[in-house]
């Protein structure tokens, strides 16, 4: 098999032919190097390459299969991690010049759990330093271009694996999401991505010796992005699980199949602030795509959405505002880029700035999830835009507060998926005017398969789009 046929292979491909002996890992992750080397000049979404150790794990992977040992369910597909994910291989930078040379003692448990079923990384993935942005770039690594339209924005913050899984540099990507930052930049690129629920995929990425604020507890969440729903399942039935570092984990069964009610609930402008026509066709044929599948769909809109989305903003710029404006919390300068955007976040939030109003935030978090857990018996799945526009010019989200605001409301839906910890996948439905377009699924609390079901039925109706050459 030649080498551009291996790099379109999906994450489950590559396994199978690892496994049966159709490929070696060997082939496979050389292939891969190709072609970074080929493609990440133009698009700069690979930071490091990890070429020595890939090729060792990948000679030691075959060298357990010529011995006749189980490989894993994984074996031999070449992944990314984020900047911001423990890989001892490299330092976790998160984007920062000044964690240059901060190497982890150890991986991250989930990282782990990959590198255990076979997967080998070859890659790390760009970022906005911290992850602060809804856009990759940073004062270390630099832009990560999109590669479906270099004027637009990659999405962020996993931008960098999104575009190395869409650019076939990489079979799958493990990053993170704290406000879509696994959905958008996936979107954005033409694949998939799980936003698993909160506490099914372990959160820290090392040890941790200080305080973690609330939002980061409750909202954020690592996770998978892939070419695939197959490959998504197959990333996180492999890495989901209860971690001893980790207090909020939790292990859940992870069910293969969904045989439960096939109800969704179809909402193509959340909140009533307005989609572009694009946007809502895609979520029209999503939705056709599920009733053509047996699916029972219904127009109906969540509860609470404007208050949700509303309440995910204020409560991350209330505890992110001291942490970046105060001299001394982090230990270098963040990019000029990050500043302005966040200067100009805060300008356009009422920040919950006594006791009193940050503890009514969190108490009405409680009444908001119970009343989408009663939605969610009637409805197991809402389908909804994952951003209401298409995405932003480069430069946009530094352009004033206005900006700011007007792109966090084309979010609504993303971020509320953070805001109450629920699963949701992203998933493209095909190209319009030469860019992705997609939707995205989301599901009861600990119900990421039912969010993987609607998800692939989706999936089904159209036709991979990804890998592509940047433009």
């Amino acid at each position: 098999m030649d080498t551009s046929a291996i790099t379109h292979l999906t994450a489950v491909g590559i396994a199978d032919a690892v496994r049966g002996g159709t490929l070696t890992a060997a082939a496979v992750v050389d292939a891969h190097l190709t072609r970074i080397a080929a493609v990440n000049p133009d698009v700069n979404a690979v930071t490091v390459v990890l070429t020595d150790r890939a090729r060792e794990a990948a000679a030691a992977l075959d060298s357990r299969i010529s011995r006749g040992e189980n490989p894993g369910p994984l074996a031999g597909v070449p992944i990314s991690v984020k900047e911001n994910i423990d890989l001892t291989w490299s330092a976790t930078t998160s984007g920062l010049p000044c964690y240059a040379g901060l190497v982890p003692r150890s991986n991250a448990t989930f990282v782990q759990r990959a590198l255990d079923a076979g997967a080998i990384p070859v890659a790390r993935g760009n970022m906005p330093d911290v992850g602060l942005r809804w856009d990759t770039d940073n004062d270390l690594f630099g832009r990560t271009r999109n590669p479906w339209d270099a004027s637009r924005v990659p999405g962020g913050s996993s931008g960098g694996d999104a575009v190395a899984v869409a650019t076939g540099m990489v079979a799958a990507g493990l990053g993170n999401d704290y406000g879509g930052s696994l959905r958008l930049p996936a979107h954005a690129a033409g694949v998939v991505a799980l936003r698993p629920s909160a506490g099914r995929v372990t959160a820290p990425s090392r040890d941790v010796a200080e305080p973690v604020p609330l939002s980061l507890q409750a909202f954020a969440v690592n996770g998978p992005l892939a070419r695939s729903v197959d490959d998504l399942d197959a990333l996180f039935g492999v890495v989901h699980g209860a971690d001893d570092r980790d207090p909020l984990s939790v292990t859940v069964p992870h069910p293969a199949a969904y045989d439960g009610p096939r109800r969704a609930a179809v909402t193509v402008d959340p909140a009533g602030w307005g989609v572009e026509p694009q946007v809502a066709d895609a979520v029209r044929r999503a939705a056709d795509a599920l009733s053509a599948a047996g699916w029972e769909v219904e127009e109906a809109e969540p509860p609470l959405v404007e208050r949700a989305a509303v309440l995910w903003r204020q409560l991350s710029a209330t505890e992110m505002a001291p942490a970046l404006f105060t001299p001394g919390v982090f230990p270098g300068p963040l990019s000029a880029g990050t500043v302005q955007y966040f200067r100009d976040n805060v300008a356009g939030v009422e920040l919950l700035d006594t006791s009193a109003a940050y503890q009514a935030a969190w108490a009405e978090r409680f009444a908001i999830a119970s009343a989408w857990r009663a939605f969610s018996a009637r409805y197991p799945v809402v389908l909804g835009p994952v951003v209401t526009e298409r995405m932003p010019l480069v430069g946009y989200d530094l352009s004033g507060p206005e900006a700011v605001t007007a792109q966090w409301r084309s979010h609504r839906l993303l971020v509320i998926a953070n805001f109450l910890g629920l699963p949701a996948v992203a998933v493209p439905t095909g190209v319009v005017d030469g860019a992705p377009q997609g939707v995205q699924v989301i599901a009861g609390l600990h119900r990421d398969h039912v969010a993987l079901a609607a998800a692939r039925a989706i999936e089904a109706a159209g036709t991979p789009l990804t890998p592509i050459d940047p433009r």
